[in-house]
């Protein structure tokens, strides 16, 4: 698999940039991402040490700005879009076949600001 965004103009690389989120957070995404359009969330790894980290395209890092989460430019170092995770610990939430482009950048700040304000109000029930 290669990483590209839904935007034609973007030319498919073996690059992906990876947003890093909190895993409660992470998983509040995604859970609204499908809900959503059902090809919205591209893959997602898990590193088992809490936090979810999400394929965007490669150049996201540049303009990443979402307070809790960071966007790490990888220029393909050590990344590899294969079956088996990328990086030791870690696991496929979503792997490269199931979800086959990179998450949108602009679909995924609106969903983590979305999920960031669910968790926020059933924190503030209990």
């Amino acid at each position: 698999m290669t990483c590209w965004s839904n935007d034609s103009s973007q030319r498919p690389g073996t690059d992906c940039d990876v947003v890093t989120v909190p895993a409660r957070q992470g998983l509040e995404a995604v859970d609204i991402l499908r809900r959503g359009a059902g090809d919205a969330v591209g893959p997602v790894l898990h590193d088992g040490g809490g936090t979810l980290g999400f394929l965007v395209p490669p150049g996201t890092a540049a303009a990443w700005d979402v307070p809790g989460s960071t966007c790490t430019r990888t220029d393909g170092r050590g990344l590899r879009l294969a079956p088996e995770p990328p990086v030791e610990g870690a696991n496929w939430l979503l792997p490269p076949g199931d979800a086959d482009r990179a998450t949108d950048p602009a679909v995924l700040r609106e969903a983590l600001g979305e999920a960031q304000r669910l968790i926020e109000a059933a924190d503030s029930c209990s």
